[in-house]
């Protein structure tokens, strides 16, 4: 079954989570926290920033706050936590750049293979290097750029769901 959402889900970047350093993963306590802070559904789902790096990102969240009348993770936290790594893994790597942007999902789409039956996890990948040049050379260039990214969400390492999101980022204005 695939979902597709036509999403406004703007979150203005106005803080570098990363300014202390330039290795995400050492910084993943900082991105939680500025996700728990920007993004309160973040927090209502117990997200945790599992791993970051220049390749990936890896969000985790409980059963508990996210169980539905099946006992099974309900699909929305699915789709928001696959929504979440993705927007993640742009921001981050924006921060690292020195590329404050407002980042926003322009549209997405999640087919579930499996009910999620525990504890849930949603990796992002890196796009392909050619993409994400282009998606920055297009951003440095125009004050905005598009890019596609690709998440998968487990469960006990069932694949429960895979993801693909459209996201824009748009130079601030100042």
């Amino acid at each position: 079954m695939a979902v597709n959402f036509s999403a406004m889900l703007m979150i203005a970047i106005t803080a570098n989570p990363l300014k202390n350093s330039d290795n995400m993963a050492l910084d993943r306590i900082a991105v939680e926290q500025y996700l728990h802070e920007h993004i309160p559904l973040s927090k209502a789902m117990e997200v945790t920033v599992t791993s970051i790096d220049q390749t990936s990102v890896i969000l985790s969240a409980p059963l508990a706050p996210n169980i539905n009348h099946r006992n099974t993770v309900f699909g929305g936290s699915i789709s928001t936590l696959a929504i979440l790594s993705a927007w993640t893994f742009v921001h981050v790597r924006l921060q690292t750049l020195n590329m404050p942007s407002r980042i926003v999902i322009q549209s997405n789409s999640l087919e579930y293979t499996n009910p999620a039956l525990g504890d849930f996890q949603a990796h992002c990948l890196a796009p392909d290097s050619k993409s994400w040049q282009r998606f920055i050379n297009t951003l440095s260039k125009h004050g905005k750029g598009r890019i596609t990214l690709s998440s998968e969400v487990y469960s006990n390492e069932v694949l429960v769901g895979k993801f693909q999101g459209k996201y824009v980022a748009l130079k601030p204005t100042h």
